[in-house]
């Protein structure tokens, strides 16, 4: 009988939407990811899979999981797991395989609607007396005919592409491995380099992992590229944007708005300036948590530990 562990920081009431995708002949306990080194390693001395939500587990609870085979993530990112200590402890190692793309997908709509519209500022208007007193002839816009940039066209890419094809905008990506021509086709947009990207694009949208080579890669000179009435909308990892330079960008209305759910220091500092420019709209890494997405990543979390445990080579694979 497979023993599997889940260590999370989720409300209770949520883990049965996850945990109910596990095959009836498994054992499956939860227990908090702030639990003691001590208690994580007697539970996990004979597991044969962990879960983790957040992605992080000590070196010291891996060393006592021999039984462990497999380690599934619920979330997309995995900068915080140890990749070669799993590779020596011969651990496979699998994020969620896209389960959350839906939910980030549609918040990046959110942000480019929730900018373009002003919907933060005419929802004040109207509660303080205010009726109509913005011109929205002159301050919002629209998504139709404008080009969309997308910088990385992975699981959630495709999916903010998908979403973007009826408000007949103009779709043009950047990503290091270039899509095949049917996806190109089915989604009715066209590769191009990161330079030519920012000096088209109305709309730019992030959506890259974070590693040596994504970080920081949207700093002074990216920005300088843009247009000056362009927006950036970030819901991959905040250290993709070198936040100084956005900072100033923004100031000096170098570009025109950026919406971001993700920041590099998070819950970020109340001196951080961005916190206080009105050209900002901010939501707290909450992209990918809607109360849907615990039944999908559920799904795909179980059916992952099946194939591992099976002796298949499990999806979402992270090497």
């Amino acid at each position: 009988m497979p023993k599997v562990v889940f260590f999370t920081d989720l409300d209770s009431e949520l883990h049965p939407l996850l945990t109910q995708h596990a095959p009836s002949d498994y054992t499956v306990e939860v227990a908090e990811s702030k639990t003691p080194v001590s208690e994580k390693i007697s539970l996990v001395v004979d597991a044969d899979a962990i879960i983790l939500f957040p992605s992080r587990i000590e070196e010291e609870v891996l060393r006592w999981a021999k039984n462990l085979k497999h380690i599934q993530l619920v979330s997309a990112g995995f900068e915080h797991m140890d990749l070669e200590l799993c590779k020596e402890l011969g651990l496979t190692l699998s994020n969620n395989g896209g389960a959350n793309s839906i939910d980030v997908a549609e918040q990046t709509m959110a942000l480019i609607l929730g900018i373009y519209r002003r919907l933060i500022d005419l929802d004040a208007d109207v509660r303080n007396d205010r009726w109509f007193a913005m011109e929205t002839g002159k301050t919002t816009y629209t998504i139709w005919n404008k080009t969309v940039g997308l910088i990385g066209l992975g699981n959630i890419g495709k999916r903010v592409a998908r979403l973007l094809k009826p408000f007949d905008c103009e779709l043009i990506y950047s990503d290091a491995y270039r899509a095949t021509p049917e996806v190109e086709a089915e989604l009715a947009i066209t590769h191009v380099s990161l330079p030519e990207l920012l000096e088209r694009a109305d709309i730019v949208s992030l959506h890259v992992p974070i590693n040596d080579e994504t970080r920081h890669m949207i700093s002074t000179e990216q920005l300088a590229a843009m247009k000056s009435n362009a927006i950036i909308i970030n819901t991959c990892r905040g250290g993709v944007i070198d936040e100084g330079a956005l900072t100033k960008a923004l100031q000096d209305n170098q570009i025109a708005f950026a919406g971001l759910d993700v920041l590099e220091q998070e819950p970020p500092s109340p001196a951080n300036p961005l916190l206080r420019l009105n050209n900002v709209l901010l939501t707290p890494h909450a992209a990918g948590i809607t109360r849907d997405t615990w039944d999908r990543r559920g799904g795909f979390v179980f059916g992952n530990i099946q194939r591992a445990l099976s002796g298949q080579t499990p999806e979402a694979l992270i090497e």
